[in-house]
């Protein structure tokens, strides 16, 4: 069984990650890490997050914890999760990052992580999303140039912090990838007065935000005459917490190195 740690475990997404280990077969809470100044520190997580007690107090920092787990699940935000990254690399823990939003200089400081510590950093842990990835680089190999334009359509909640989503922007990297582009150059994020044509090698992206919306994505690929769409449609953030603890598991024991969900469903073609 692989000890998990979740970070954040008072927040939404921390209490859906104990839920998700609380029901796995293959993993067991080790710890759960609140904000150090949290009135819940001492309380047990499972009855907190009304799971039932579990044995496992919320403690205020990972040093509590240090000798409790394998694996660290965190789904904070950019700095933090960097500060945890180190923490990690210090003291021999793989990682789980499930974060998006990171700017440029904050992904080259992860990815200098990954020769010290075995890590799974995926914008969207769900199954399906990832069998999604695998669909869109079909469709993009499969349709080429043949006059059909990308549009990339995303709808999340509205206390979404990021825009567009890190799910849409690793779909729209699917269909980029295949078509020799990259979309530092070729991706367009925003729309307003006299843009005039479309240029037919742009891949286009929209951002929906309102209620309770757990996570939608549609890629479009439209020619004259007829539309393709891809859809994937979260109902429940249930889906993400499973995928982060069945990558926590696969994880465990791995060499150091930079993984991601496609590496953990066994989807990458093999080489040679």
């Amino acid at each position: 069984m692989t000890r998990i740690a979740i970070m954040g475990a008072a927040g939404r997404m921390g209490r859906i990650l104990l839920e998700a280990v609380h029901k796995s077969e293959t993993a067991e809470l080790g710890a759960a890490i609140v904000r150090p100044e949290s009135s819940l520190i001492g309380s047990d997580a499972g009855e907190m997050a009304g799971l039932g007690r579990v044995g496992v107090a919320l403690v205020g920092s990972l040093d509590e914890a240090k000798s409790d787990f394998e694996v660290l699940i965190d789904f904070s935000s950019p700095a933090l999760t960097l500060d945890n990254l180190a923490w990690c690399a210090d003291n021999g823990k793989a990682i789980v990052i499930g974060t998006t939003g990171f700017d440029e200089s904050q992904l080259d400081a992860l990815n200098g992580y990954a020769a010290r510590l075995p890590m799974v950093f995926s914008a969207n842990m769900s199954t399906g999303i990832n069998l999604t990835v695998n669909l869109l680089k079909t469709a993009a190999k499969a349709l080429g140039d043949a006059g059909y334009d990308i549009e990339v359509i995303e709808a999340h909640h509205r206390h979404k912090v990021d825009a567009p989503s890190g799910t849409a922007l690793m779909l729209g990297e699917a269909v980029a990838e295949p078509l020799g582009r990259d979309l530092k150059t070729h991706g367009v994020f925003e729309r307003v007065g006299q843009v005039g044509p479309r240029d037919p090698k742009e891949i286009g992206f929209a951002t929906i935000r309102g209620g309770d919306i757990v996570g939608e994505h549609t890629v479009l690929f439209a020619a004259e005459g007829e539309r393709i769409e891809i859809t994937h449609k979260a109902s429940s953030r249930l889906t993400f917490g499973n995928g982060a603890v069945r990558a926590a598991t696969w994880v465990d024991g791995k060499a150091p190195g930079r993984y991601d969900m496609q590496d953990v469903l066994g989807l990458k073609p093999s080489e040679g």
